[in-house]
């Protein structure tokens, strides 16, 4: 898991629970995408919550959260 704290002294992670966030003081949590499936049976995550795309053409839903971690890891995480 990845913490990334930032100057004023807030913290962002993707959720786990590898650690329990609530030890760093009050969460805010909230999410990052939706996870939906689509008419031909595939899946996308749709990143919008966080200023992101949608990410399409997944044939697996475990695809779908790899692509989204991905993302976020190299996206939301870095602002």
């Amino acid at each position: 898991m990845q913490i990334v704290f930032t100057p004023d002294g807030h913290a962002r992670a993707i959720y786990g629970e590898a650690i329990d966030l609530s030890e760093l003081g009050p969460l805010h949590v909230r999410r990052a995408s939706h996870l939906e499936p689509d008419v031909a049976g595939g899946w996308s995550a749709d990143l919008s919550p966080v200023g992101g795309p949608v990410l399409k053409g997944f044939r697996q839903r475990s695809e779908a959260l790899a692509a989204e971690v991905a993302w976020l890891e190299q996206h939301w995480l870095r602002q």
